[in-house]
């Protein structure tokens, strides 16, 4: 039997599930659901938009009762100190109500992110941690988006290397771990793109594919985190960011993770698809 048949079979046996996708409307979040949708699943949002609060925990009981398994984002950074305790009180209700099977998407190399995932493990589910690399959705959604637009990108990643990975593998990798029953139970995963990028390069890249002329221009975390100040950002929200990317920036993460390749039986999705298709939505245009 090959790996694809298989995945059928375990995608056919799972389509009854009811599948709880927090972060439904965010950038990760809202991809896992199209894809548990498209694979047959009962998707159940957990937002704002859908009466589901991280902070407020008298909004969870009503979104958990009664599904199957839940895909947790932490909806800010998953290193930040109130991650741990979000994540873990979340699992536990989960599990309270009989929703075992939670994946959790977590940073990797980030040291910051090891007490919610350890949270998690503590929780008594049947847990998975999926853990990522830089998205090449970061470039086409969120602050970057901006200076993009105006052909010039500020950011402190010096000439170190990433395996940006696509947020379609991501919500591919997440819908075929809560589809395969206990095989990716109490594993953690990582999964990246399959080859590595300079911030540099990958502003080429999209340079490339828009046809225009765009700029990549490194600075210190520190002078980031003053240009943070400065638009008003929080001091707390801006030191957090300068501490985080002065260390998840440091190369640590120049390696290829083979995730994708072990969950999916393919190759990750290049970032020069993402540029060429971004490119051809007009994203980047001022």
């Amino acid at each position: 039997m090959t790996d694809h048949t298989a995945r059928e079979r375990e995608i056919r046996g799972a389509r009854d599930m009811t599948v709880v996708v927090t972060g439904a409307s965010g950038r990760t979040g809202r991809r896992v659901a199209e894809a548990a949708r498209t694979a047959g699943l009962a998707v159940r949002a957990a937002s704002r938009a859908h009466g589901f609060d991280w902070t407020d925990r008298s909004t969870w009981a009503d979104v958990l009762r009664g599904a199957d398994a839940a895909y947790l984002v932490h909806p800010d950074d998953i290193g930040v100190p109130a991650a741990a305790g979000a994540v873990g009180a979340l699992a536990r209700e989960a599990v309270g109500l009989g929703v075992r099977r939670l994946v959790l998407l977590s940073s990797r190399g980030e040291e910051q992110a090891r007490p919610a995932e350890q949270a998690l493990r503590e929780s008594g589910a049947d847990w998975t941690v999926v853990r990522a690399a830089w998205f090449a959705q970061n470039f086409s959604e969120g602050p970057l988006v901006d200076g993009l637009r105006h052909g010039k990108l500020v950011f402190p990643a010096g000439e170190v290397r990433e395996p940006f990975v696509d947020v379609r593998d991501i919500a591919d990798v997440v819908v075929a771990v809560l589809t395969a029953g206990d095989r990716y139970a109490g594993r953690d995963l990582e999964v990246s793109g399959p080859r590595l990028l300079s911030f540099r390069e990958a502003v080429a890249e999209i340079a490339a594919a828009t046809g225009g002329d765009l700029a990549y221009v490194p600075v210190t975390a520190r002078q980031y985190g003053e240009d943070l100040a400065a638009l008003g950002v929080p001091p707390e929200e801006a030191g957090f960011l300068v501490g985080l990317f002065e260390t998840l920036l440091d190369g640590r993460n120049a390696r290829l993770s083979d995730g994708v390749r072990e969950v999916l039986g393919r190759e990750p999705r290049d970032f020069s698809d993402f540029a060429a298709r971004t490119a051809a939505a007009g994203i980047w245009k001022a």
